[in-house]
């Protein structure tokens, strides 16, 4: 180096992308817990918004050690009886099983799938994405193949068209219609609520039991190729896709 020359500044990752890789929240939730004195670095509280992790610090969280991980998402077709938690008291199977061999970054559910409900569940330790997936102003649409107990009726179609209230909230689609080919207890559904039971509540509210729900499209990913109780790692194109919505 030159005489005089200004020395380069060490290069390094936002503390609050840090914890988001982590798999931990979101940036914009990171830089709350960061204000709140609950992150520190080299054991000492940091409530720099601006920081750059350097290879060398040691950061924790609320008293746990972070360790920034590689970006990792993955897309499993759920079976049937399990249920969406990274574990239980009770002893019960979770998705966590299905894929604990896909990666050892500590991915998390995005969402939830109630535990007789089939297809698409999505995982990640990208805390920003996973918190923008999760709001129903984000544009990511989830296509349900419903089977109900009796026929439905092409009023009640008309009528989720329109928007049902359920719950103090309207619930509506106007992608819905009988599936092509199957009898008419058989419907497809497009909803953009992220609300849990959302699609169950909705044919209830209606006077419909659910017999069986499957959940064939997340986000614009679908389980083409997608063995049930098979998962896969995203492609490079499909999580820029999502990253646009």
């Amino acid at each position: 180096m030159k005489k005089g020359q200004p020395q380069k500044e060490t290069t390094g990752i936002r503390l609050n992308k840090f914890i988001a890789h982590a798999g931990i929240c979101s940036r914009r939730e990171a830089d709350m817990h960061i204000q709140l004195g609950m992150v520190k670095v080299n054991n000492k509280v940091m409530t720099e918004m601006g920081y750059k992790v350097k290879p060398a610090d040691v950061v924790h969280f609320d008293g746990r050690k972070l360790q920034s991980e590689k970006p990792t998402y993955v897309l499993l077709n759920k079976p049937k009886g399990f249920i969406t938690n990274t574990r239980d008291e009770k002893g019960r199977k979770t998705v966590m099983e299905l894929v604990a061999n896909a990666t050892k970054a500590r991915i998390v559910p995005v969402g939830r799938l109630e535990r007789p409900t089939t297809g698409l569940l999505f995982f990640t330790n990208d805390g920003d994405l996973a918190k923008k997936l999760t709001n129903p102003n984000s544009g990511a649409k989830t296509l349900y193949h419903v089977v109900l107990d009796k026929v439905v009726k092409t009023g009640d179609l008309q009528q989720i068209r329109d928007g049902v209230s359920v719950d103090g909230s309207v619930i509506k689609s106007e992608e819905i219609s009988y599936v092509q080919g199957a009898s008419k207890r058989e419907i497809g559904v497009a909803l953009q609520s992220s609300r849990n039971r959302v699609a169950r509540k909705l044919f209830e509210h209606l006077g419909y039991e659910i017999v069986a729900l499957d959940r064939v499209m997340f986000a614009g990913l679908t389980k083409k190729d997608l063995p049930r109780g098979h998962w896969r790692h995203l492609t490079q194109t499909e999580v820029q896709q999502l990253k646009m919505l």
